[in-house]
């Protein structure tokens, strides 16, 4: 029997080798998600927007998606999932695969109010979701039908207590923006008002022009038609600042009630473990966006504005705002039944 032995000399080139083999294989894969992002999109990105087409959340997105889809070169799709107050196109979003090419569109209501209307939701927003980038911000208007004989917030909170629950205001549904502004409105000025919720903003606005309801909280892209052509009265706006739309309507707060805000935003999200390098190409794009004149104009129409940030900043605002919304919610014993 022939017995072969490798002496030190031998073994060494060999060792060498597969130590240089394996260094390789180190180093290429550090570079890889790099690469993968460099290529990122190669394909159709799939945007599922929680709610029906038409509406202000899918003009807002399709504005976005024009431009990314030219500045990144590849199609950013449209696809509209409502229903069941947004959970079915989030759910869609929070079991999709992690790899860029489906990602979507949320909003306050969603991301911020839904968790303390319904605890049981079918994901976890915390541990199924990542958010990419704050998109847009915009206000409601406190609009009063004309023939009321309101014209300042001041003169509203008078009327309202002196006839505690004779005022009414409508909303398009519990737990909206809109229905929560008018709560909110109610817990700081200590005045008693009717709530009215409607299947539609457009239902509930009909009822007021109409004189059937008194008022609303409700979103500037809706009422701002209405305010222009005299068919509602524009009081006051619920942000932080005026609004270039209505310049000449005071914010609640500066008009009478200290530290009330309310904005309605939205945000790109994804499912959660996308690749950090296509989150950070994402949200540059975005960002990159949101900087265009072009965008900014198409915004600006219907009373919104571009925000960006990083997705920190996203996450991080999410939560204070589902810590506000939340005590409201309690405070105001609202419920989706």
């Amino acid at each position: 029997m022939i017995r072969i032995s490798l002496s030190p000399v031998v073994a060494a080139p060999a060792k060498t080798a597969i130590a240089l083999a394996f260094i390789n294989l180190i180093c290429h894969a550090a570079f890889m998600p790099a690469a993968f992002a460099q290529a990122y999109p190669a394909k159709p990105v799939r945007v599922i927007v929680p709610s029906a087409a038409g509406g202000a959340p899918d003009y807002l997105i399709r504005a976005l998606t024009h431009e990314i889809s030219s500045q990144m070169g590849q199609p950013f799709v449209i696809d509209n999932r409502p229903g069941a107050s947004g959970m079915i196109g989030v759910e869609m979003i929070a079991r999709a695969v992690p790899d860029g090419y489906t990602i979507g569109y949320s909003n306050a209501p969603i991301l911020a109010i839904m968790p303390s209307l319904l605890p049981n939701l079918p994901y976890n927003l915390e541990k199924d979701l990542q958010p990419i980038v704050r998109y847009n911000f915009s206000q409601n208007i406190l609009a009063v039908r004309p023939t009321l004989p309101i014209k300042s917030v001041a003169e509203l909170i008078a009327y309202a207590k002196r006839n505690p629950d004779k005022l009414s205001y409508a909303s398009p549904g519990n737990g909206t923006t809109v229905h929560l502004s008018a709560e909110l409105f109610k817990q700081m000025t200590g005045t008693q008002m009717v709530h009215v919720p409607y299947k539609s903003i457009a239902q509930a606005l009909t009822e007021i022009i109409a004189g059937q309801v008194d008022l609303a909280f409700d979103n500037l892209t809706s009422s701002a038609p209405h305010v222009r052509a005299g068919r509602l009265r524009g009081i006051a706006v619920t942000g932080p600042a005026r609004t270039p739309l209505f310049p000449e309507l005071p914010t609640v707060s500066e008009a009478g009630v200290p530290g009330y805000e309310v904005t309605t935003w939205g945000g790109l999200i994804a499912p959660a473990g996308l690749p950090k390098a296509i989150l950070a190409k994402l949200n540059a794009e975005i960002n990159k966006a949101c900087a265009t004149p072009a965008l900014k104009e198409r915004l600006g129409v219907v009373g919104n504005q571009c925000v960006g940030g990083s997705p920190e900043q996203f996450a991080d605002f999410i939560r204070k705002e589902r810590v506000k919304w939340a005590d409201v919610v309690k405070r105001s014993g609202a419920k989706i039944d």
